[in-house]
C-alpha cells in the first residue's frame, strides 16, 4: 500500500454557509476517504501474517457474497417459467 497523501476540504460556498450541511459533507468526504478506518488500522501493530490472513477471510468472504448474488439473480430468471 502506497501512502496517498488526502487533503479533504468543504468550501462554505458548496454548502451555501450553512454549518450543519458543511459538517455533513466533511463527514461523508473523509468516510469516503477511509481515513478514519486508516488511523483504526493502524493504532495497533499487525504482523504482516495476519494481515494476510484477513484479507484473505475478506477476499473470500466478498467472493461468497458475490456467488450468493449470481445464484439468487438466476433463481429469479428461471422462476417465472
Amino acid at each position: 500500500m502506497g501512502k496517498k497523501a488526502v487533503n479533504v476540504s468543504v468550501k462554505a460556498r458548496e454548502c451555501r454557509g450553512n454549518h450543519e450541511r458543511m459538517i455533513r459533507k466533511f463527514i461523508k468526504k473523509t468516510k469516503k476517504s477511509k481515513i478514519v478506518e486508516q488511523v483504526r488500522e493502524r493504532r495497533y501493530y499487525k504482523k504482516p501474517s495476519v494481515k494476510k490472513k484477513e484479507k484473505r477471510e475478506r477476499a473470500s468472504r466478498t467472493r461468497r457474497r458475490e456467488e450468493q448474488k449470481r445464484l439468487k439473480a438466476n433463481q429469479k430468471r428461471y422462476r417465472r417459467k
